[in-house]
């Protein structure tokens, strides 16, 4: 089992109904997703600059559950999502 930890800084502008839409996606994806045997996700609650903005948890039964099914409608969702929302340099 590999346990994944991603964080997530996102782009000035991006609001609530986006955050909310990929927290969403994200959610879909492990029964999607067969290799993944839990996910957990959270926001940011300190606030401080330094902090990120959201954090993924995953555990998994591969390296790269997502790249294991990545031309999944979902998947790509999520792909999109990312890229339209957060910062460049936390990606």
């Amino acid at each position: 089992m590999l346990k994944h930890v991603v964080f997530f800084k996102f782009k000035d502008g991006v609001g609530e109904d986006e955050i909310v839409g990929l927290e969403k996606s994200f959610a879909a994806l492990p029964p999607v997703i067969p290799e993944i045997l839990s996910y957990e996700f959270g926001r940011d609650v300190v606030r401080s600059e330094r902090s990120c903005d959201l954090a993924l948890f995953l555990h998994s039964r591969i390296l790269n559950p997502c790249n294991a099914t990545k031309n999944t409608p979902l998947t790509r969702l999520c792909q999109k999502r990312l890229t339209s929302y957060v910062s460049p340099s936390w990606r």
